[in-house]
């Protein structure tokens, strides 16, 4: 049984066609900013650097640093 702790960083666009659309990056750094994170959002959208189904990136949405501790109770027997 382990316990794992997990941060990432979730950036979220909004797409041509109006949905929403993440980039998550694993463990960002401790002393990271939000004017740092919007800029590269500003980036992101500026170089047209990413597109998918729904179409380009156009705005930004959302920015979280998300935490996740996960406690594994169940170990299987070795067989």
């Amino acid at each position: 049984m382990a316990t794992t702790i997990r941060k990432v960083l979730r950036m979220t666009f909004t797409n041509s066609l109006g949905g929403a659309v993440s980039i998550t990056l694993p463990e960002p750094k401790a002393d990271l900013t939000a004017p740092q994170i919007e800029a590269v959002m500003d980036q992101i959208i500026a170089k047209n650097i990413f597109t998918g189904a729904g179409g380009d990136y156009v705005s930004k949405r959302d920015v979280k640093i998300v935490d996740t501790t996960t406690n594994d109770l169940y170990d299987p027997p070795l067989a």
